[in-house]
Formats: structure tokens, sequence, C-alpha cells
């Protein structure tokens, strides 16, 4: 993540806090991350040195029309510093600033399909478990994994993979 993001996300979350509107803030910052994924138009518009910085404004206004003062003001800020490019990072900075905050956490799981409710209540157990707070859970679905699971929760990863069992059996062959 970019350091500059980090400290704009950091100032957003403190003057949200002064508003006492972090949370109306958080909920933007989430629909602009979502916004971004799923639309490569905004995001190569948001990247492009040749669409004015007027037109960028103008756009994200009328996409985010009911976006909070302090979201406006963060978009109105980075337009003068010449650093909307950061949007996305300092969004989804902010979101993660904003459930450390919390003592919340999001709970990424890699699976080959869909999970079940009832694995679904089990991963947050082994999260709790692991460090001791709630999470919410993100499921990613990547048949390459062929079965099993990947858990990454903030800077722990542990991969209960088919694919990285095998991986490691083919190691252990050919290094015999």
């Amino acid at each position: 993540m970019n350091r500059a993001a980090i400290r704009y996300a950091k100032a957003v979350l403190s003057l949200a806090q002064d508003q006492k509107a972090e949370e109306a803030v958080n909920a933007d910052m989430k629909s602009i991350v979502n916004a971004i994924s799923q639309s490569e138009d905004l995001h190569q518009m948001l990247q492009s040195p040749v669409v004015r910085s007027s037109d960028k404004k103008a756009v994200l206004l009328s996409v985010f029309s009911d976006a909070n003062t302090t979201t406006n003001n963060l978009i109105d800020t980075l337009i003068s510093n010449k650093r909307l490019a950061l949007l996305n990072d300092v969004a989804s900075s902010y979101v993660s600033l904003y459930d450390q905050l919390r003592g919340s956490q999001v709970a990424k799981v890699t699976t080959a399909v869909a999970l079940t409710s009832e694995l679904k209540i089990k991963v947050l157990a082994k999260v709790k478990e692991l460090t001791g707070k709630d999470a919410e859970l993100e499921n990613i679905i990547d048949e390459s994994i062929i079965g099993g699971f990947i858990l990454r929760v903030g800077d722990i990863q542990y991969n209960a993979s088919i694919a990285n069992k095998l991986d490691k059996l083919k190691r252990e062959f050919t290094l015999n």
C-alpha cells in the first residue's frame, strides 16, 4: 500500500472522528472501492493524465452524489494535490484503519467452491481463536487450489489447500 495513501486515510479518519461521521465516511469509502474495482472505465479515468481534473471531479461527484462532506473534501484535496490516482488506495486504507479502530477485521478465505453457511461459522470461530477478534468473512473462489482453503487475516496466512500439499509433495520427491 502506498504510504501517501495511508497518510491521507489517517487524516480523513481523524477528521471524520472529529465530526462524528466515521461510519458514514466508511460506507462512502467501501462504495468507492467497490465502484473502482467493478468499473475498469472509472479506474482508467482516475489513472489517466489526459483527462482533466475538473472532468474527473464532475464524474466522481455524479457517481458518489450522496457522499459525506468529508468524502467530497478528500476528493477535492486529492485533486488539488494532483493525487487523485490514489483514491482507491486511500479508500481501502481508510476501511482497514476503521476496522482496526472498531476492533474488527476482514478474513479472506480462498476456496475452490463457495463456502456453505456451516463452514463460514467454523472459519469465523477459527479466526476468533487465532486472533482473539471477530471478523467479517470475504470468500474468494479460486478453482486452481483444487480443494481445501487458504485463510488470510491481516498478516497471518494459513494455507490448507490441496494444491499447496501437492506442491510440497512434488518438492519432496524432487529433492530425494
